[in-house]
Formats: structure tokens, sequence, C-alpha cells
């Protein structure tokens, strides 16, 4: 990918507008730490990690070492909060990545960014629709004897979803935060009931062992696991809406990415104690995603696994919110510098909130959700599919975008700080920045490797190469876009990553904002 001297240099000096014309400023002031820091962390749903990744990945992989993937994947992901912590405290869009990358990179690279952004993030939302009806339904027939399609709770958590995404981002982090909250302790719980009461092999620490991160499946593991730690990069999405983007989005930043490598790291070796490490893997493979659930039953009986079942939902419907949220900023970013129509780069009324960003991802999901509906169990009629095919093919083509994105955005941050002549001071972020980026490269190398693996596919499937190709052709149309852009609306293809400063030259220069 080239790079674009006219755009990298364009950015104006540090700091965030305070022009507010024509509504395409999002409103400031709304987080401070904690709310930003629920609205991050909602989206790595930690209840459906435990519960659902967790125990696949001891399953599908062999690999007892899961515990210590997440403590390797924690540290690469620092590696590359370092750099981009760094560059959030000089760039404040919505766009996050994509404005990232175009400050590195240039308006066009920006503009492929920004295409594959949006579809990734959409991706990983419409995805847990998949599951979410899945799991309601099962409610449903367990605890009302009735029978509910999975798709019916599917679209009614999409117009609910939608409706909270109209309302002020304060009131959506406190819906996120005590729903995050309740399911932490929940898990937590667990973890100590777990190291109080061992399996046969007592406190083994075997998990932690590098000797079990031997085998063919660790590439294919740290697919599995680097999903567990989507969302602590969608901290600077909402730099717009914070008092102190430079001091809050960092911080918040390092708080999630390591919380949330303990916190997985510890309840996926409280899971290798349960059972004992000898025994996790043909205990998931026969448990599946009910191992959680399977051993809390031993432990605490059913009303606490009746709780858990439930708050397994809700953390679900946190995620989706969270994710909700990150598409429809996207989205308002997109339509204010001309990716999109400029309809979407409009905010809503008191709430300050991207209203028709947020039509648009609700627009997508119930479409999505119609056509598995009206296909997916077709002819087989298995109630699962939409697990199987929604779920697992909306994650894995989301996982592989936003694994794409930061790998781009490492390079991004590296260029951005040599080209101010900052390559000296930030010598150590940019070292890291690169290590962080190689990693991350061949993370996803392994994910397009694999990635029949990752959908449940076989190894002649097609959708081995259709589902990646969907971040690739993404990529492509969005580059192409740029391209455009540049040839024929330069004014447009300039604004690209600078977002609300844009309009703040444009006032300054005596130009109609």
């Amino acid at each position: 990918m080239t790079t674009d001297s006219s755009s990298t240099n364009r950015a104006p000096a540090e700091g965030i507008s305070t022009f507010k014309g024509q509504d395409r400023a999002l409103r400031a002031d709304r987080l401070g730490t904690g709310g930003l820091l629920l609205s991050v962390l909602a989206a790595t749903a930690p209840l459906m990690v435990v519960a659902g990744v967790m125990p696949t990945t001891f399953a599908v992989m062999g690999i007892v070492g899961q515990p210590l993937l997440f403590v390797v994947l924690g540290a690469v992901l620092v590696l590359f909060s370092l750099g981009y912590a760094e560059m959030s405290r000089h760039v404040h869009n919505a766009g996050a990545f994509y404005a990232y990358i175009s400050r590195g990179l240039g308006g066009t690279a920006g503009a492929g960014a920004a295409l594959v952004a949006l579809v990734a993030y959409n991706s990983l939302q419409v995805g847990i629709y998949g599951i979410f009806g899945f799991e309601v339904s099962g409610l449903f027939a367990t605890y009302a004897d009735l029978e509910v399609a999975w798709w019916i709770p599917a679209l009614a958590a999409a117009l609910a979803v939608g409706a909270l995404g109209w309302l002020k981002i304060d009131v959506n982090a406190k819906v996120l935060g005590v729903l995050l909250v309740i399911e932490v302790l929940l898990v937590v719980v667990f973890d100590v009931a777990a190291v109080a009461d061992p399996g046969t092999e007592g406190l083994s620490l075997h998990a932690f062992n590098p000797d079990t991160l031997t085998g063919a499946g660790v590439g294919t593991a740290l697919c599995f696991c680097i999903a567990a730690f989507l969302g602590f990069e969608q901290a600077p999405v909402y730099a717009e809406e914070t008092s102190r983007p430079h001091v809050l989005v960092p911080r918040v930043m390092f708080l999630a990415v390591t919380g949330v490598a303990v916190f997985f790291a510890i309840s996926s070796w409280a899971l290798t104690v349960a059972t004992g490490p000898a025994s996790i893997v043909s205990t998931s493979q026969e448990q599946s995603a009910g191992l959680l659930f399977f051993l809390t039953e031993d432990r605490f009986g059913s009303t606490f696994t009746d709780v858990l079942h439930v708050l397994f939902v809700t953390g679900m419907f946190a995620a989706m919110l969270s994710f909700h949220n990150v598409v429809a900023r996207y989205a308002f970013a997109m339509g204010r510098e001309g990716l999109l129509p400029a309809a979407f780069g409009r905010t809503t009324g008191s709430s300050g909130a991207p209203g028709t960003g947020s039509l648009l991802q609700t627009g997508i999901a119930v479409v999505l959700v119609l056509i598995f509906a009206l296909t997916d169990d077709k002819p087989t009629g298995d109630p699962t599919a939409p697990v199987l095919h929604l779920f697992t093919w909306g994650g894995n083509i989301g996982a592989l975008g936003v694994i794409v994105l930061m790998a781009i955005a490492s390079l991004s941050v590296v260029v951005f700080f040599v080209r101010r002549g900052a390559a000296r001071a930030q010598a150590w972020r940019l070292a890291t920045s690169a290590l962080a980026g190689i990693a991350l490269v061949a993370i996803a190398v392994y994910t397009v490797k694999d990635f029949d693996v990752l959908v449940g596919a076989g190894p002649d499937s097609a959708l081995r190469w259709i589902l990646p190709g969907v971040v690739g052709l993404a990529l492509v149309i969005g580059l192409v876009q740029g391209a455009i852009l540049r040839s024929r609306a330069p004014e447009t293809h300039a604004r690209i990553g600078l977002g609300n400063e844009a309009f703040q030259l444009e006032k300054e220069a005596g130009g109609t904002p």
C-alpha cells in the first residue's frame, strides 16, 4: 500500500476542533474514563468468550496452553497499543483506524481502511445475532416450553439495539456497564470456586508451560484467541465524545488490553484447573459450549447456572450494542468526509448521536438476519445453522478485518512520526509498532490459511477463500474509491482522516463549512 504525501502532510497541529457547524461534530464531554472503559470492554463479551470461545479452542485445536496464548497475545497487543495510543494524542476522529491510516499513509489508503472497518465491525455485530437468537430460543424452550424461531429474538434485539443507538452515548455506557459488571462478577465467582475446588490434578500451572504450545494447531488457536480481545481498539472511536481524548483514550486502551489479557488468562486457566489439564481437551470436546455451565452446575447447582445462562445472553446483547455504536460512528465519520453520502455525517437531535449511521447498521443487521432466516436452515433444517454460519462466518470475517487494520495501523504509526520528524523522539514506540505489525501480519496469514477450520468448512470448500475474500474486496473497493476521489474531487480526498478539523480549516479560510 503506497503512501500519499500530499494528504499526509496536510494535517493541522494537534488538538481537537471546537467547531460544531451543521452537526458535523459528535457531542463532547459525554464520556469519562469509566464510561469509555465500559463501552470498550462490553465488546469483548467476557462471558461469551469464557463460555464459547475458550471451550471451542480447547476442543477444536487441542491446545492445553490457551492461558499462555492470552498472555502472549496480550503482550503483542500492548506493543501495538504503545504506538496506537501515542497517535491518539494527535488524531481525534470517530473514524479511528482509517483516520490514523489516512494521517500516516494518505487519504487513498484511508479510504480503503474505512471500508474494511465498516465491513469488519458490521460482520462482528451481525454475527452475534445468530448465536443470540439461538440461545434465546433455547431459553424459551427450556423455561417456558415455548418454541420460538431463532430469528424472532434476533430481529427484536436488532430493533432494541437500534433504538438505544439513537440515545446519548452516556446512557448506552450505563446499560453496557451494568451488564458487563454482572457477568464479570459471575465469571470471577467461578474462577475462585475452581481454584478452591480443583480437579484431580490440583492447582496445576501446566497450562502456562511453553511446551503446551507445540503442534500444528497453535496458529489457528491464536486466531480464535485474538478475537476475544476485539473491542480494546475501539477507544479512539469515542475520542470526540470525551473531554480529554489525549489523556482518556490512551489510558482506557492500556487498561482494557491488560485487563482483558489477565482476566482471560486466569479464566482459561481456571477451566483447566476445574477439569485437570490432562482432561480439558476431552471434556471440552464432550461438552462443547456447555463446558462452563457443566462445571458450574457441579459446583453451584442449577440456580446459579440458570442465572449464568441468562447473563450469557445479556452479555451478547451488550456486545451487539457496543459494536453497533462503533459502526454508527464509522459511518458518521465517513459521511462527514465524503466517503459515504453526506446524510450519514450528521448527528441527531439533542442526543448528539450519529442517528443515520445507527439506522444504516440496524438496516444491515435486519436484512442479513432475514436472509439467513430464509435460507440458512434449508434443506437440512439444522437448528444450529445460525450459530455455525451467521455467527462463525460474521465473527471470523470481522476478526480478520480488524487484524488487517491493526497491522496497517502499525505501519501508519511509524510513517506518521517519521514524516513529522519525530522518529528519534518516538524511536522506542516505533520499534514496538513495527514488532506488533510483524506479529499481526503473521496472525493474519494464519487466519487466512486456516479459515476453513475457523468456520467449520472442509479444506476443499470454496468458503475458505470466499469469506476472507470479503475483506480483500472491501479493501480494493475502498482503495479504488480513494483513487477516484483524489483524481476527481481532490478537496474531498484531502479531508479524509481530518474529521471535524477539516471544517475548522474551511471556516478559518472563509469557506462554507
